[in-house]
């Protein structure tokens, strides 16, 4: 800290001088700051501490110059959230404020990250490693040291709103090329939407259970330099409380929805997730795989991902689907399956029945086989009319819904399935499951490693057909 002396002593002064600041906004904006005399002394000191080539960021170019951003400096830094609260007579803690501001000028530019906001309510120690991924569900004081100036937050609160996402569960993920900005690049039009980027670690997560799960925001965070956060980005709720005098209190709470793990089930939930992404990456190993049924098989698995996801994020609840999505849900679903079960030695005029045989394959009982089979068979019927330009036979909308959501449990049963079974020594998983569809005594092909996997990290709740036999 002591080569930082000067810049020390600069930032110090400035706050200082900020006490003789006009209170009105207007005049002391962030450009209006960067207008006074005494800036030039301040951007003196972090030329001198911070240079150029080993600060970039820091830098901006004014008449064909470089010289210090007083957007970065004032704005990214918070300085000029700290001047402006000193000017209308708040009660900052200067020293404080000098040191973090010296630390965001000289300290080395951190990696830019991703973090993905899900709707879901996880506990509170939840820290899952996914390959490069982190699920992970932060405290208030990790927030805080993800935020440049943190001695600020409690002096504007909704500023950045970190009460609101304290145990919230981010999948958060190094991303060193991309440009820290100021806003949430939710609809990022410079690339897929973040649930299609990021599908690797969220599939997992969306085969442990059957509730819904959302991303509801995406963020850029810079630790210590720039976190994205806008309260207006966080989904919220109004819940009533009830003091101990009887009086309700409406507070603004974070929108957790319906996917729920408790405290009890974090061991599993982590052995489970790991597992399935493992299998993931086995098969997406196959992507640059010579040989070309491995490299189609992870295309595969990767299109059924996606179908699966961009349905999800379609769906607010089973019972909330917008009816003019309703129809394009089941053909991501269909989609999803078609892509998994299809093999390139199926002729076309059998694509149908081998999947709808392809997929009962892949249960133990006999009751539930049928049952898979029936689902598909009206699932493909349906799938075929949209396709051709027909119009799905009219339904009852609770009896639609409640066919969508069937179709949909059972696509997300169908992927785990196919992702125990597939990274084996097998090619294609079609001719096993042709097998076993035909050969009672090839099941055992089949049965076991499912038995298996889901003896050893079972998914929140057992499948009816594993327990029953």
């Amino acid at each position: 800290m002591s080569k930082h002396l000067p810049l020390r002593e600069a930032v110090l002064s400035w706050l200082e001088h900020a006490r003789s600041l006009p209170p009105a906004p207007q005049a002391i904006t962030d450009v209006a700051l960067a207008a006074l005399p005494q800036w030039d002394t301040l951007e003196d000191a972090v030329a001198a501490a911070a240079p150029r080539d080993e600060h970039p960021d820091l830098y901006g170019k004014v008449e064909g110059d470089w010289v210090p951003s007083f957007s970065a400096l004032l704005g990214a830094s918070r300085l000029g959230e700290a001047t402006r609260l000193i000017a209308q007579g708040a009660d900052v803690p200067i020293t404080e404020v000098a040191d973090s501001f010296v630390a965001f000028c000289t300290g080395p530019a951190p990696v830019p990250e991703r973090w993905l906001l899900l709707d879901a309510d996880l506990p509170r120690e939840t820290r899952i490693q996914l390959g490069h991924y982190t699920l992970q569900t932060f405290t208030l004081d990790e927030l805080r040291q993800t935020v440049p100036m943190p001695a600020l937050n409690d002096l504007q609160p909704r500023s950045l709103d970190l009460d609101l996402i304290t145990g919230a569960p981010f999948l958060h993920v190094p991303e060193p090329g991309h440009q820290v900005t100021r806003r949430p690049t939710w609809f990022d039009i410079t690339g897929p939407r973040p649930e299609a980027q990021h599908w690797q670690p969220l599939l997992p997560l969306i085969l442990w259970d059957s509730e819904l799960l959302r991303v509801n925001s995406a963020f850029t965070v810079a630790r210590g330099r720039r976190f994205d956060l806008n309260p207006r980005n966080v989904p919220t709720t109004i819940k009533i409380y009830e003091d101990p005098y009887g009086r309700e209190e409406e507070i603004e709470v974070r929108d957790t929805g319906n996917f729920y793990a408790p405290a009890k089930d974090l061991e599993a939930l982590t052995a489970f997730c790991t597992a399935i992404y493992s299998k993931i990456d086995a098969v997406m190993a196959g992507k640059t795989h010579p040989r070309r049924i491995l490299n189609r098989r992870a295309r595969r698995l990767e299109r059924a991902a996606r179908h699966l996801l961009a349905a999800y994020q379609r769906t607010f609840t089973d019972a909330a689907v917008w009816e003019v999505e309703a129809d394009t849900l089941h053909l991501d679903y269909v989609i999803a399956l078609e892509a998994l079960l299809i093999s390139p030695n199926d002729e076309r005029g059998g694509i149908a029945r081998n999947i709808r045989s392809r997929a009962s394959a892949l249960f133990l009982t006999p009751e539930r086989q049928k049952q898979v089979e029936d689902i598909v068979q009206r699932a493909y019927a349906a799938r075929s009319d949209y396709v051709h330009g027909d119009v799905i036979k009219d339904q009852k909308e609770q009896e639609k819904l409640e066919k969508l959501r069937t179709l949909r449990l059972l696509t997300q049963e169908i992927i785990l399935r196919w992702l125990v079974l597939t990274p084996s020594d097998t090619d294609d998983l079609a001719p096993l499951l042709d097998d076993a569809a035909q050969c009672t005594s090839c099941r055992h092909r089949i049965d076991q490693p499912l038995r298996d996997f889901f003896t050893a990290n079972p998914p929140s709740s057992q499948p009816a057909d594993i327990t029953a036999t």
